[in-house]
């Protein structure tokens, strides 16, 4: 199942996204619950899926805006240097730990929205990821229970404005511009994809493609990546984890490769879906 948070005529609700339409469950449920973090939080997938699959009603995608799947996490969390040719590229040492940074949930933008490159730099990168969506929150989560934690899967482009994000050695202000990350298009449920570990990632500049690796490739699996927050921090339904990017990103290119205006790229996860986005300069 595909799950969506969308605006119509004004209006935020949540569904499900099947073929090139999408049901509106937060309409016939009656505001029973708030968005798709309540959903969650309510342990609800099953009760959107019946109400889905009963519904005739079907909005065209063209007539919605999609937002973040997510747009109110309590906690994002963005995992840095977690694949080798990322690693290698970025010359970086090995590290016994995942190096984790955060995301701002108004950083981010919806599918088929335009991501902004700041108008305080021309060094806006594209990192293409994959993100994990909590659905069962808990404390000490063990590795061995984490995907049973997980409510799906979505793509994640971690926009990054690298001039700012070395300041100093903390990266945050290169990662938390307004509108630098998107996340979408939709959520799909982790029943669909019980090893996350088959997919492929793929990110495409203008059609070329720039990024490709499997998931099998993460230096930090995603049990390992929960287990690790969750020491540190409750994880919570909706909160949001990406896992990060593989090598072959814009800065590390001869002669580099930033994202300008009326670029289109797109982050491809298989199985999961395409996250499409064009590229506009701030105002």
């Amino acid at each position: 199942m595909k799950l969506v948070t969308f605006e119509r005529h004004g209006t935020v609700s949540y569904g499900v996204a099947d073929g090139g339409g999408i049901v509106d469950v937060g309409a016939q449920l009656g505001g029973r619950y708030s968005d798709l973090r309540a959903v969650l939080a309510a342990d609800a997938v099953a009760e959107v899926q019946t109400t889905a699959e009963k519904s005739g009603a079907m909005l065209q995608r063209a007539d919605v805006t999609l937002l973040p799947v997510i747009p109110n996490p309590a906690k994002i969390f963005c995992v840095g240097l977690n694949y080798r040719s990322h690693v290698a590229e970025m010359s970086r040492p090995d590290s016994a730990y995942p190096a984790i940074f955060t995301r701002f949930a108004d950083s981010q933008v919806g599918d088929g929205a335009p991501l902004l490159r700041p108008a305080v730099s021309t060094r806006f990168d594209y990192e293409g990821e994959l993100a994990i969506v909590i659905g069962r929150g808990g404390r000490y989560i063990k590795e061995a229970d984490a995907l049973s934690h997980i409510a799906g899967y979505a793509c994640y482009n971690d926009g990054s404005v690298r001039d700012w994000q070395r300041h100093t050695h903390q990266w945050i202000p290169g990662k938390n511009f307004p509108g630098t990350g998107a996340f979408g298009p939709w959520l799909v449920t982790a029943d669909e994809i019980p090893d996350p570990t088959v997919m492929t990632l793929t990110t495409r500049l203008n059609g070329q493609v720039v990024q490709n690796a499997p998931l099998s490739n993460l230096i930090y699996t995603i049990p390992v990546i929960i287990a690790y927050l969750s020491a540190f921090t409750p994880l919570a339904p909706g909160d949001v984890i990406a896992t990060g990017t593989p090598g072959g990103v814009g800065d590390r290119r001869d002669p580099p490769l930033y994202m300008k205006a009326g670029d289109v790229v797109e982050v491809e996860v298989d199985r999961v879906g395409v996250l499409r986005n064009t590229v506009q300069d701030e105002v």
